[in-house]
Formats: structure tokens, sequence, C-alpha cells
């Protein structure tokens, strides 16, 4: 007896797509880039322009994570964690994938070329290109140090708010973008650490494929040692006052510690919370910044 396909539902289609960028990924890159334009300006920034970078660094962080879905379709169908994606699982076509890809980063491009400034755009769209092509398609499959070299592109969102607001790219922007770039190592080993068998069997040189989980957790330990230093740097170039400092060294503190339990006890369970903080981390070190940004003057005159 013949079988009858039915269609997908709309709801269930769109749904799809939308996985495809990635949501979670794509919503700390838009923070990581709110934060950026919210310290570009002392005081509140044009809100309108704020939200037209908002939309367009969105719309191609969609993008590129889709563009990511479609090159690894294969490797994500060998992997627990990714199999469930539309590509992997064959729901999406490449096609669609394609083109869904290659429309929001149209969008979005032109979003910030006509409503913030070139400048973002193109930083912007280099960022695409460092990501999609440069880190999935040639750094990811060749080298074990894919993370470090390719989170330069994963370090950028700051920047692109930063840019949206001044249209320049100042010291303090730079600052933090080396924050993330520090930051990427430590937390991607740390889920790589209790999905190295994942990894192995997509054929991907992570560091606990090709050096081993011992040295990868001494990895770890230095990266966060090494990325604690850093997140001074706000403090030493006066961008943020003692509010921050003190966040920057309680959450380094702790950042360090899982780093030095995950290196002389290792367990599955201490890398999955070991990567979990380092989100936290990221998130609450920026949002330190922010309230030290607008509350720190206020704080400096009632102490003062």
């Amino acid at each position: 007896m013949a079988t009858i396909a039915h269609p997908t539902p709309l709801a269930s289609r769109w749904a799809q797509f939308y996985a495809l960028t990635k949501p979670r990924v794509v919503q700390l890159i838009v923070f990581c880039a709110l934060i950026g334009m919210l310290l570009a300006e002392p005081g509140w920034p044009d809100l309108a322009l704020a939200g037209a970078a908002t939309v367009g660094i969105w719309l191609v962080a969609g993008a590129a994570a889709a563009f990511n879905c479609l090159i690894e379709e294969q490797i994500d169908r060998k992997m627990a964690r990714t199999a469930w994606r539309p590509t992997a699982r064959g729901e999406l076509t490449r096609t669609q994938t394609l083109v869904f890809s290659g429309l929001l980063c149209a969008a979005g491009s032109a979003v910030l070329w006509f409503w913030v400034n070139p400048l973002t755009m193109w930083l912007t769209f280099a960022t695409f290109v460092g990501y999609a092509v440069v880190y999935t398609v040639v750094l990811k499959p060749l080298t074990p140090q894919n993370i470090v070299i390719g989170g330069a592109s994963g370090a950028m969102p700051p920047v692109l708010g930063w840019a949206a607001m001044r249209n320049e790219v100042g010291p303090e922007a730079i600052v933090l973008c080396l924050i993330i770039f520090l930051w990427t190592p430590p937390h991607f080993w740390a889920l790589a650490l209790y999905r190295t068998e994942d990894y192995r069997r997509a054929g991907l040189p992570m560091l606990p494929v090709t050096h081993g989980p011992e040295f990868t957790r001494l990895q770890v330990l230095l990266y966060t040692l090494v990325l604690f230093a850093g997140t001074l740097l706000p403090f030493i170039i006066g961008m943020s006052g003692l509010l921050y400092l003190a966040a920057a060294a309680v959450l380094g503190g702790m950042f360090i510690v899982y780093a030095w339990q995950l290196w002389r006890d290792y367990s599955d369970a201490l890398a999955r919370k070991t990567f979990r903080f380092s989100i936290w981390h990221l998130s609450l070190l920026f949002a330190a910044l922010l309230l030290d940004h607008y509350l720190g003057p206020w704080l400096h005159r009632l102490w003062a």
C-alpha cells in the first residue's frame, strides 16, 4: 500500500528554521554586542540606533549559525549533542538552509548599512566570514587550536556594538574583545572534555582528542589564570571602577577554583558544571561592567 506524505505544518517549519540560528548562542552574542553599545556612551545611547544595530547583528549572527549547520551536516549526525538539528535530521534541505542563511545575512547587512553605519556592517560581515568560513570550513577540521584561533571572530560582538554607537573601534572595545577571546578556550574545552567521544566519532581534532584529557585540563587551568588577568584590564585602564573590580575578582576566583578542581580531580559532572559556570561568568562579568558604568559615578559621589 502506498503511503501518503503529509506536509510539514508551517509552525513546525518555522521552528526548524529558527533552530538553525542556534538561539542560545546568538542570545549571548547579542548580549555582548549590547554591552558594547551601552558602554560606548556615557549616558543612555540612541535607542533607535541601538535597536537597529541589535536587529542587524542578530540577523547576521543567525545567518552564520545556519551556515555552520549546513557545512557540518554530516558531522552533526555523528554527535549526540547536535544530532537533533534540522539539517542533521534531514528535515531541511541544503538549498533551503543556504537560501535561509543568505537571506538573513543580506537582511542584517542591509539594516546595518542603512540604519547604523557601513563600518559596523563590514565588521559584522567579516565576523560572519570568520566564523562560518575560516573557523567552520578551515580551522575546525584541521587543527586542535581551532578554538583559540577561531575565537577571534567569536570575540567580536562588543566591538560591533561599540562601532555601531561610535562609528569607530576604541581601545575599550578591544579590551572587551580580548576578554572574550581569552574566555573562549576554557569555555569550549570544558565542553570538549565530556564530549570527547562525540568529537572523536566526528573526526574533529579537538584538543582532548589529539592531546588527551590531562593536557586539556591543564590548558583550561592556564587559560583561566590568563583570563583572570585579562578581566582586570577594564579597571587598570580606567574603564571601570571598584564595583566591577570586586565582581571580576569574585567571578574570576570561582572560575579558577572550578578549573583547579577539574585539573586535579576530573569528572564529567564537574566538566559540565565548569562549562555552565563559564557562561554565567561571562554574562555576570559584563553585567557588572554595565552596572559599574551607570552606578559607579553615583557610588563614587556617595562615598566621597
